[in-house]
Parts: C-alpha cells; structure tokens; sequence
C-alpha cells in the first residue's frame, strides 16, 4: 500500500478541469506541466490500512462482477459473497 495524497484543493474536480483546459489551450505542454504549476504540493496523506485493503480488492472483484452481471444477469453468487464478506467483517 502506498499513502495517499490529500488535494490542498477545496475544488480538485474543477482544478483537474482547469489543468487539462490549459494543456487543451496550449497554456502547458502537458498534464503533469500544468499540474506543477496550478497546484501545490500536499502536506497532508492518508495511509491505508493493510487489512482494508484486502477487503477492498475482495469487494472490487466482486462490484466488478456484479457491474457485468447486472447487465447480463446471473448475479445470485455475487450477492452471496458480499453478504459473506459483510458478516465476516462484523465479526
């Protein structure tokens, strides 16, 4: 697991729309120039939990899974293994 940067933005969706309307402009080079120069380094990160993080690959295969099945159906064992998942978390 590697920490996570925490935005000093209030607004990171507009400032990403901004950053890329500038490349988009010819303001910047590239995205990562424009990034450099709009914004500001982070002070702040969060580091994830190891455990979490196994849960949270677990539950992505799973919402993958259900993503495909719900437009396709058969989404029975999907649902039995996050209900798995959820009473194995609670303990």
């Amino acid at each position: 697991n590697r920490p996570v940067e925490i935005a000093e933005s209030a607004q990171t969706c507009a400032l990403g729309s901004a950053i890329f309307g500038a490349v988009v402009g010819g303001a910047h080079a590239d995205a990562l120039a424009a990034q450099r120069a709009m914004t500001q380094p982070s002070s702040r990160c969060f580091e994830p939990s190891a455990d979490a993080a196994r849960v949270y690959q677990e539950l992505y295969g799973l919402y993958r899974e259900l993503h495909d099945s719900f437009g396709f159906g058969g989404h029975a064992a999907a649902m039995k293994q996050l209900l798995q998942i959820q009473e194995s978390a609670r303990g």
